[in-house]
C-alpha cells in the first residue's frame, strides 16, 4: 500500500487537554540531559520569571505524539508504521512550556511527497494553552519506506 497523496491538507480534531506535570518535565529533562536549573528546580524557575519548571524544547513531542497517532490510525492513510522512519523535527515557540500548562494540539498534514520510492509526510501540530493561546508548533516529517 502506498501513502495516500490526498492526506495533504487534511486536518484532525484537537486532542484531549494534556496537563503538564512537574515530575514529567523533570523526567524528560533528565532523559535528554537537560541540566539547566529552570528545567529541574521550581525555585530556580520562579527566580527566572516562570511559575514552575520549564520543559526542554523537545518536550513538545510528548503532546504532539497524540496528534501523530491520529494520523497513523487514519484508515485511508496508507501508512504502514513498520516502515516509518522519523525524518525531521522542528519547533516554533511563542513561549516555553511550563509545568501546570494545560495543552491541546491539532494536527494538519502539510505535505505528502514521493522521493526515491519512499513517501515523505509532513505534519504540523499546533499546540495551544487552556486560553487558546499559541505555545508551540511542532513539525514532523515521517519517511515511509517503499517496498523492498
Amino acid at each position: 500500500m502506498t501513502v495516500n497523496p490526498e492526506l495533504k491538507g487534511r486536518a484532525f480534531a484537537p486532542t484531549e487537554p494534556y496537563l503538564v506535570g512537574r515530575e514529567k518535565v523533570r523526567e524528560f529533562a533528565r532523559a535528554v540531559s537537560a541540566t539547566h536549573p529552570v528545567n529541574l528546580d521550581p525555585e530556580a524557575a520562579r527566580a527566572a520569571g516562570y511559575r514552575d519548571v520549564v520543559a526542554p524544547p523537545t518536550f513538545a513531542v510528548v503532546i504532539q505524539e497524540a496528534t501523530l497517532a491520529q494520523l497513523l490510525a487514519e484508515p485511508d492513510a496508507g501508512i504502514d508504521f513498520t516502515r516509518v522512519v522519523h525524518g525531521d523535527q522542528r519547533f516554533t515557540y511563542t513561549r516555553p512550556i511550563v509545568a501546570g500548562d494545560e495543552l491541546t494540539a491539532a494536527l494538519a498534514v502539510t505535505s505528502v511527497k514521493s522521493l526515491g520510492g519512499n513517501s515523505m509526510v509532513t505534519a504540523e501540530s499546533t499546540i495551544v494553552d487552556a486560553e487558546g493561546e499559541h505555545v508551540v508548533t511542532a513539525i514532523s516529517t515521517l519517511v515511509v519506506r517503499g517496498d523492498d
